[in-house]
């Protein structure tokens, strides 16, 4: 269950994606300092609409290209939150 749809077009191609918080804590939990290339591009598998996976398939073939969609992904999907220390 997608708690919203994203669109992006990367390098000229429709790709949609359905994120979810299971997938997102997942993505989150994989990440290690030197490991970071792959848990973004299984994430981004994961979350990707059956309509638009072959797409990017394609686009995640390209060097550094899983690091630079899953960061526009993110900045759609996580809520920038004021945080405010209280003393």
């Amino acid at each position: 269950m997608s708690d919203k749809e994203i669109k992006l077009i990367v390098a000229g191609k429709d790709i949609t994606f359905a994120p979810n918080v299971t997938a997102y804590n997942k993505y989150i939990n994989e990440i290690t300092i030197s490991n970071k290339v792959a848990p973004a591009h299984n994430f981004l598998v994961r979350i990707v609409t059956p309509e638009t996976k072959e797409a990017l398939e394609d686009i995640l073939k390209l060097p550094g290209a899983a690091l630079q969609v899953v960061s526009k992904v993110m900045d759609e999907y996580t809520p920038e939150l004021e945080i405010t220390v209280k003393n």
